[in-house]
């Protein structure tokens, strides 16, 4: 009895205070809403490499424009069939939701097409693009846009971008959208996918100028056969992401931009040091171009991570102002550690801490008020 007085009493007094200071009372909190998502991937970018670009850009003291984004976490990347995840399979996870097996672009582990985030934003009205510099058609961007069993079905990925008709493509691989006949063609019949792509109401553009001066509306370039090669005079990747931001600002519902720095794994693979670091500063370049955007646009999610780690480097010494870093690589491929993850803009806050890449997805979906994702699409 003498304790629930007591209760009771303490109840009391805490009502009390609470009508006296209305201040105590905590404000239920709530994620703002994005209108437009970037979402940033770095093929194999590492802690590892992101800490050697940072000492090679500014030394021991240097910062990267993904520093300046507040909120920052880890990413698991294993996929269904692997502990080792490829590009396909965790793109898949990073646009759909699903876990599903090496090789898998845009289907789940029993070979179902699910629904990417890219496609659910566009059945919105909201608009949609991808930039790579690989082929548009390599594993991460089709990944978003297209649904093959294997991801060496270039020629099938071609032909689901543009069938899902998705509003900027910018990359390499036009290899995969000109005819068998025509020197340089990686497809196996007729198809002229330039053509088809023309009569579907997309520019298409071959170099930076024809980009440049290509009319308002969908625009297809490719500026290379296969993956570009990053140097001029073909354009630069912060230069395709600006170009597709001026493009997709323009639609009222918003819009979803992937963006890939896909040449960073290439470098990495190679156990190059220079190349890789060289690959990870300009896919920072592209990074501050969101971060340009975003902050004046005040409605922006940028998210930036990575699809898998690859080569294992370890940083074992160097000199303090970047001019000399050493290196040991642990090997020549994929490996199973955690990737970092950097978020700027509302609702950035809930990507904070420990994810799984299939949590990447989902949040853009709850962020967007999208109630039907993760989902299998026939």
């Amino acid at each position: 009895m003498v304790r629930r007085r007591i209760s009771t009493g303490l109840a009391l007094i805490s009502a009390s205070l609470l009508l006296i200071f209305p201040a105590c009372v905590p404000e239920r909190e709530t994620t703002p809403a994005p209108r437009n998502i970037i979402f940033m991937i770095g093929d194999g970018m590492s802690n590892s490499i992101v800490s050697a670009a940072r000492i090679k850009k500014g030394g021991v003291t240097g910062f990267l424009n993904m520093d300046r984004m507040p909120v920052v976490g880890l990413v698991r990347t294993s996929s269904a069939s692997h502990l080792i995840t490829d590009s396909a399979a965790s793109g898949t996870a990073m646009s759909s939701g699903f876990k599903t097996y090496n090789g898998a672009i845009g289907v789940n582990a029993e070979g179902k097409n699910v629904l990417s985030i890219l496609e659910a934003a566009m059945s919105r009205g909201m608009a949609g693009g991808l930039v790579a510099t690989s082929p548009i058609t390599h594993a991460t961007p089709a990944s978003f846009g297209s649904h093959v069993a294997k991801r060496s079905e270039g020629n099938r990925i071609a032909e689901g971008l543009l069938a899902n008709k998705i509003d900027v493509l910018l990359g390499g691989g036009y290899g995969f959208f000109i005819p068998k006949p025509e020197e340089g063609s990686y497809r196996n019949d007729e198809r002229d996918l330039i053509r088809e792509a023309r009569e579907a109401g997309y520019a298409v553009c071959l170099t930076r100028e024809e980009m440049a001066s290509a009319p308002a509306g969908m625009i297809l370039g490719l500026f290379a056969r296969s993956s570009m090669t990053t140097e001029p005079p073909e354009p630069s990747l912060a230069e395709m992401a600006a170009e597709a931001l001026r493009r997709l600002e323009v639609r009222k519902e918003g819009f979803f931009l992937m963006v890939e720095g896909s040449q960073i794994d290439y470098a990495a693979h190679d156990t190059d040091l220079e190349k890789t670091l060289n690959q990870t500063l300009k896919f920072d370049e592209a990074v501050a171009t969101a971060l340009a955007f975003a902050e004046k646009d005040g409605r922006t999610l940028v998210i930036v991570t990575a699809d898998h780690e690859t080569g294992g480097l370890v940083i074992t010494g160097g000199e303090m102002d970047g001019s000399k870093i050493n290196v040991v690589w642990a090997w020549d491929n994929h490996n199973g550690a955690t990737v970092p993850l950097y978020a700027f803009g509302p609702g950035a806050g809930e990507f904070a801490g420990f994810k799984e890449n299939t949590d990447i997805p989902k949040i853009f979906a709850r962020l967007l008020g999208i109630a039907d994702f993760p989902k299998i699409v026939e």
